[in-house]
C-alpha cells in the first residue's frame, strides 16, 4: 500500500507556517523571518519516504488586499482550499477566528480533514494552560469538525505528532512525482527567494515589500554557479536605500546571500545584484507576470 496527498498549509500572516513547512518537509524550502507577509508565493515541499509521498503546500498569509500583488498572494491561499486532501490551518496564540472571516468561512465548507494547529505555544507566561484552554475552546466553536494541535514551531513541539496524523489520513495513492522530487520550484525560485529574504533582514519599514528579485543570469559549472540578479524597487529613494552608502548596503545584501546560496546549492556561488526601479510594480498586471505571480 502506497499513500499520497497533497498537505496544504494555510493562515494569517506572521503564525508560522513557513516555519512550519520547512520542519515537515525536512528541508528548509521556504524563507522565514519575523516579519509578516515574507511568502508570497505558494510553494510546494515533497516529503518521500518509500511507502508515502507528502506534498506540503506553503501559502502566503490571508489578508485583505491593498494592491495587485496581494489580490494574487490570496489567490494562492485560497488555491491551497481547491486541492486538499489535508488541510492545516495554522494560528498561534494571539490571532482570532474573527480576522479574515471570509476566508475562514471557505474553510468551514470543506470535506476534507482539517488539522487547526495553534502555534507559538511557548510564547505564553503564567496562566498558559488556562490560555491555552480558552484558545482551544474558541476555535472548536469556529471549527468543530477540525482536530486541534497545540504545537511550537520554533521548539519543535507537537510537530512529530501533527506529521504522524497526517500520514494516517493521506488516501492511498501512487506518488504524484518522482520520488527524488523535493519542490516544484526551479533552481532560480531559490535565489530570488534568499535575497528577498535577506532584504526582509537588513532593511526596515516599507523598503522589503516594495523589492522583487529577478535572476537574469544563471550559469552552471560542475564547480561554481554564476549568478546575475536584478533587485527591483518601486521608488528612486528606495534604490538609493538598497544600495546604501557608496554601495555598502548593497554589497551585505549580496554577500549574505552568496553564502546562503552556496550552503543551499552546495557549491561556490558567483553573485552580482544590480538595482533597478519599476515604479508602482506592485499594482501592475504586466509585472505580476512579469514576477511569476500569475496563479497558474
Amino acid at each position: 500500500m502506497h499513500k499520497s496527498g497533497f498537505v496544504n498549509i494555510v493562515g494569517n500572516p506572521n503564525v508560522g507556517k513557513s516555519t512550519l513547512m520547512n520542519l515537515l518537509v525536512g528541508e528548509r524550502i521556504s524563507i522565514a523571518t519575523f516579519k509578516a507577509q515574507t511568502t508570497r508565493h505558494r510553494i510546494m515541499g515533497i516529503l518521500n519516504e518509500p511507502d508515502l509521498q507528502i506534498c506540503f503546500s506553503d501559502t502566503p498569509g490571508v489578508l485583505k488586499p491593498n494592491y495587485k500583488l496581494q489580490e494574487q498572494m490570496l489567490q494562492f491561499s485560497e488555491s491551497a482550499l481547491q486541492d486538499a486532501d489535508v488541510l492545516l490551518y495554522v494560528t498561534d496564540m494571539v490571532d482570532t477566528p474573527d480576522k479574515n472571516a471570509d476566508f475562514l468561512e471557505k474553510v468551514q465548507h470543506m470535506d476534507v480533514p482539517v488539522l487547526v494547529l495553534i502555534n507559538k505555544i511557548d510564547l505564553t507566561e503564567g496562566a498558559a494552560n488556562t490560555i491555552l484552554a480558552q484558545k482551544v475552546d474558541e476555535w472548536h466553536a469556529v471549527l468543530p469538525k477540525a482536530e486541534i494541535y497545540p504545537i511550537s514551531a520554533l521548539h519543535r513541539f507537537g510537530v512529530d505528532q501533527v506529521l504522524s496524523r497526517i500520514k494516517e489520513l493521506l488516501p492511498e495513492s501512487p506518488a504524484y512525482f518522482d520520488k527524488d522530487t523535493w519542490t516544484d520550484k526551479p533552481a532560480r525560485f531559490f535565489v530570488t527567494e534568499i535575497i528577498r529574504e535577506k532584504i526582509l533582514l537588513y532593511y526596515d519599514k516599507e523598503i522589503p515589500y516594495s523589492v522583487e528579485a529577478v535572476v537574469n543570469s544563471f550559469k552552471e559549472t560542475d564547480d561554481l554557479i554564476r549568478i546575475e540578479a536584478t533587485i527591483f524597487v518601486e521608488r528612486e529613494s528606495q534604490k538609493g536605500i538598497i544600495i546604501g552608502h557608496q554601495g555598502v548596503a548593497l554589497k551585505r545584501v549580496s554577500t549574505e546571500a552568496r553564502c546562503e546560496l552556496e550552503r543551499f546549492f552546495g557549491k561556490k556561488i558567483y553573485l552580482q545584484c544590480f538595482v533597478k526601479v519599476d515604479k508602482d510594480w506592485r499594482s501592475s498586471e504586466r509585472a505580476m507576470k512579469q514576477f511569476g505571480y500569475d496563479l497558474e
